[in-house]
């Protein structure tokens, strides 16, 4: 997958990755974890898909940042400042302890593309999640794909 040049962000490093991991009580798949090393918070060239038996618009990629408090211009795009914001709203049950549902990518009119960790916890499908038809613990999620890898290999311009 090509990004556009001039919009990725400095990779994370491996602990920031780990921290992350150990907060949210997820295993990030190896070919997300590549890719943030090269495409952290970057718009992709190809970025259109479908879902819901409709084109969908992958607007950017969110990004993982060591300090994202301080950084205006990105830190509204840091994967935990998203689930800061919605998390009652990805997750369906309210006992769980770290996140089922991982935010990944913006897509055109405020949905988000996940990393969907529900049915599977070491190999997490692709999932929109809609935010019009998603309440708290009760998400709305399409799975798009069944990895990280399919789900860009099938993105068109």
């Amino acid at each position: 997958m090509e990004i556009k040049s001039d919009t990725t962000l400095t990779p994370p490093t491996v602990d920031r990755i780990k921290r992350f991991e150990k907060m949210y009580r997820v295993k990030l798949p190896i070919d997300y974890v590549e890719f943030l090393g090269r495409g952290n918070g970057g718009v992709p060239i190809e970025n259109i898909f479908d879902a819901d038996r409709r084109e969908r618009v992958l607007e950017s990629f969110l990004c993982l940042l060591d300090d994202p408090q301080n950084d205006s211009a990105n830190g509204w795009r840091d994967i935990t400042v998203v689930l800061s914001q919605i998390d009652e709203r990805l997750i369906d049950d309210e006992n769980l302890v770290g996140m089922n549902v991982i935010p990944i990518a913006v897509l055109f009119g405020g949905d988000f593309l996940c990393l969907d960790f529900r049915f599977s916890p070491d190999a997490p499908a692709i999932a929109v999640w809609d935010h019009e038809r998603s309440d708290e613990f009760s998400p709305h999620l399409e799975v798009v794909a069944d990895s990280f890898s399919e789900f860009t290999a099938n993105l068109t311009q």
